[in-house]
């Protein structure tokens, strides 16, 4: 009881002080969308049932002309926390370099544990597949981005475009014939199941166990081990390293993760795991940076990340 408490305020205080610090961010006047040429269409419902966990951003380069790329941006928060609306600078970076950006929301853990999230993301994906042409985008060259529990989220998606699986979820995926032409997972949570597995050659401690265990625990709760391939898009990482090649071809990944990030191995795994299956991997990390450090975009390796990152994208859209 102790330790469920101990850690349930841990959690809270980590949502406290990243919503706080989004919502400080949106009053500087840098953060007005109109400055950088961006405008926002708000909470629309990419499932009927009209809750906020099936709704997302708009976010769309106002000056631009032509049909544009596409990109869907997953938030992270250990899959537990946090929502579109506190993550919304990620989609900012995107849509002023002329991308339409689609931020979604999607339903949290322990309320909601996997695969809802992933269900949801399929969903989203389907629907934006569906409309993006309404706001000028081009479905067709389609960008799967997403930090933390959202990178994660991005690469199961993935892996649902490019495997035929059996969930129906994912089967639609697939038979729709989605295909991204990038994916931006940064910093990733990309095995869920083993919270205790080390890191920097250490197992976490204290603070860090608490938050490993804790997504682990709700996040699978009732999800059962012993059928084969149940945790597969829990656990991307782990079902690329022992997979054969795809059943479509795996598309371009920008891979960037700090140094200093808890989760820097899983970020290197996929690199791994990518390139053995002849995918094309730009791995990238950031000199004594924490998780999810991008977010903070003034600072001087968040920008070096987002100049790489546009770079990168140049390429594979080209």
């Amino acid at each position: 009881m102790y330790a469920h408490l101990r850690r349930r305020a841990g959690d809270l205080a980590v949502e406290g002080f990243l919503r706080g610090l989004s919502a400080v961010a949106r009053l500087h006047p840098r953060s007005r969308l109109e400055r950088h040429g961006v405008e926002r269409i708000a909470n629309v419902a990419y499932l009927p049932d009209g809750t906020v966990e099936h709704r997302l951003d708009v976010y769309r380069p106002i000056h631009r002309t032509g049909r544009l790329p596409v990109v869907v941006y997953i938030h992270g928060g250990g899959f537990r926390i946090l929502s579109k609306d506190a993550l919304w600078i990620m989609a900012l970076m995107f849509a002023r370099q002329g991308y339409l950006v689609y931020n979604i929301n999607y339903r949290l853990a322990p309320s909601h544990p996997f695969p809802a999230a992933v269900s949801d993301c399929c969903a989203a994906l389907e629907w934006v597949v569906e409309h993006a042409d309404e706001h000028g985008g081009d479905p067709t060259r389609l960008v799967l981005a997403g930090e933390s529990a959202g990178a994660n989220l991005a690469t199961g998606l993935t892996l649902a475009c490019c495997y035929r699986r059996g969930e129906p979820y994912a089967r639609r995926i697939f038979d729709l014939g989605i295909a991204a032409r990038a994916v931006l997972p940064a910093c990733g949570i990309l095995q869920v199941s083993d919270p205790s597995r080390p890191r920097h050659g250490r197992r976490p401690s204290g603070f860090l166990a608490d938050r490993f265990d804790e997504i682990a625990e709700d996040y699978l709760r009732g999800c059962d081990d012993r059928v084969p391939g149940r945790r597969d898009l829990a656990d991307p990482v782990v079902f690329l390293e022992g997979r054969p090649a795809p059943d479509r071809p795996l598309p371009p990944f920008f891979v960037g993760v700090g140094t200093a990030d808890p989760l820097l191995e899983d970020s290197q795994r996929l690199q791994v795991a990518l390139e053995r299956l002849g995918a094309r991997c730009e791995f990238r990390s950031y000199e004594r940076e924490a998780h999810a450090f991008q977010a903070i975009a003034f600072r001087p390796n968040a920008r070096r990340y987002w100049r790489d990152a546009h770079i990168f994208l140049a390429d594979a859209l080209a």
